[in-house]
């Protein structure tokens, strides 16, 4: 939707995202009166800045020049990817655009217009943090597999079974990933947009018999 600058004033964006329509947005908007515009956006984390529909949005204002600053509640609202994240703050301050994360009192700008070093080392402790939990959520996970099978009540998929094709092509994220890879994007990026393991995108392509780029 368009808005309209008033005296040639520019835009004080507070960008709200939320994983799934399940979710309530209401504590990231707290401070919403505070701004000139609140962008949503409801999808996962993983996607791209760019590739959402909000951030289209926000995108298309700072083309136009129309946007003064950009506030998050959290960091982790504006992507799960750690590459991701710095991109798109980079993107920004190089247009001299800064970025307020509200609930952890940072800014990615001084006054001055200079980039903020405290912030960008917190972004990128916070990063390495973030892929360490998953590492470990993913070795109790094996872990308790293990466990599981030495008591005998780890039964795993059946012998000779299989899931059905089109059930599995049909599952919301493996069905996102086989729509990215028709688009023409390679299967590591399919893997990553969608939110599922790149051996799981070697399987949907397997299953949907396409030749895409592999990474």
């Amino acid at each position: 939707m368009a808005h309209q600058l008033k005296n040639g004033k520019k835009l004080k964006i507070l960008y709200v995202r939320c994983s799934t329509i399940e979710q309530h947005s209401d504590r990231q908007k707290v401070t919403e009166g505070n701004f000139d515009l609140v962008v949503e956006d409801r999808c996962s984390g993983a996607i791209p800045f760019a590739e959402r529909q909000g951030g289209k949005e926000i995108l298309d204002y700072q083309e136009k020049n129309m946007i003064s600053t950009i506030a998050v509640w959290q960091i982790d609202r504006l992507g799960r990817n750690l590459r991701d994240i710095i991109n798109t703050i980079h993107h920004f301050s190089e247009r001299g655009i800064c970025i307020n994360f509200l609930s952890q009192g940072l800014r990615t700008l001084e006054e001055d217009g200079k980039e903020n070093p405290i912030t960008k080392m917190i972004i990128s402790i916070l990063g390495v943090v973030s892929e360490m939990e998953r590492n470990q959520i993913k070795e109790r996970q094996r872990e308790g597999i293990k466990l599981a099978k030495v008591r005998g009540v780890y039964l795993g998929r059946k012998p000779n079974s299989s899931e059905d094709a089109l059930k599995f092509l049909s599952k919301e994220k493996n069905k996102k990933a086989l729509d990215y890879l028709k688009k023409g994007y390679k299967a590591n990026e399919a893997a990553t947009l969608s939110g599922v393991h790149p051996n799981t995108v070697t399987k949907i392509r397997k299953l949907a018999n396409m030749q895409v780029t592999t990474k």
